[in-house]
């Protein structure tokens, strides 16, 4: 079986050469990244009771799915943690190795999908971030993932709610109207409802402790964490 899209793949390795240009075709996750940032590390903090100073995140090992240019593996690397990061794209991977080279951070960059990844070590902590909505099977995606975990393991899962609201936001106004993203950029058949998530994760010893929405607030130009699940949300669970 195989998790990989390959339309999804070839649509974004053929944007990668502009990941980290923060007014390019990935501007909507420049701006997105700092509240995926402190909620991460906020909840990992808590999660395992660390010391929050100078490199919070240090000895955590962090798998972060779907890295793309590597967007958020490198701030978890600045916080000391100690991260692998995969993609099924080579441009992608190849841009993030360029990236992290240039900026001395020490990121185990891999070509694999999460069925294919052959790693002995578990993680404490795995993200799929923004990433459910562009697989080509979801349910053995999350098992894939999930085999991946260590017990009492966070998973993280930001993805888009389906519902008519995600529809006329996410697609009709962030890509038609204002060209926040590329046409095409998503597929609301493939939005994923958060009561289906926490159903596919439970069967795979995955408990959820905490759904929140994030909502963009045009006036400050920001995301913020919000009781608003409609559109984009970010779930936090831990494997049993």
């Amino acid at each position: 079986m195989n998790s990989i899209n390959y339309k999804e793949i070839e649509k974004f390795s053929k944007m990668a050469e502009e990941w980290w240009d923060p007014n390019g075709k990935f501007k909507p996750l420049h701006k997105f990244n700092p509240i995926r940032i402190s909620y991460i590390k906020e909840n990992i903090v808590e999660t395992f009771k660390l010391n929050k100073r100078n490199s919070p995140l240090q000895n955590i090992k962090i798998l972060d799915i779907g890295c793309g240019g590597g967007l958020l593996s490198e701030p978890m690397c600045r916080l000391g943690a100690d991260v692998t990061a995969i993609d099924a794209s080579e441009k992608n991977i190849s841009i993030a190795k360029i990236h992290s080279k240039k900026n001395n951070l020490k990121i185990n960059y891999i070509c694999a999908s999460p069925e294919k990844l052959n790693i002995k070590d578990k993680f404490d902590v795995i993200l799929n971030m923004e990433i459910v909505e562009h697989v080509e099977d979801i349910d053995f995606f999350l098992k894939s993932c999930s085999k991946l975990l260590k017990k009492n393991g966070i998973m993280f899962v930001a993805t888009l709610n389906k519902t008519l609201k995600s529809y006329i936001f996410a697609i009709v106004g962030a890509e038609y109207v204002l060209r926040w993203l590329p046409i095409g950029t998503h597929e609301w058949e493939k939005f994923v409802k958060p009561e289906e998530l926490i159903s596919t994760l439970k069967k795979n010893s995955l408990s959820m402790e905490k759904v929140d929405g994030m909502k963009f607030n045009i006036l400050t130009d920001k995301w913020k964490i919000s009781k608003d699940k409609s559109v984009n949300y970010i779930a936090k669970f831990i494997k049993n």
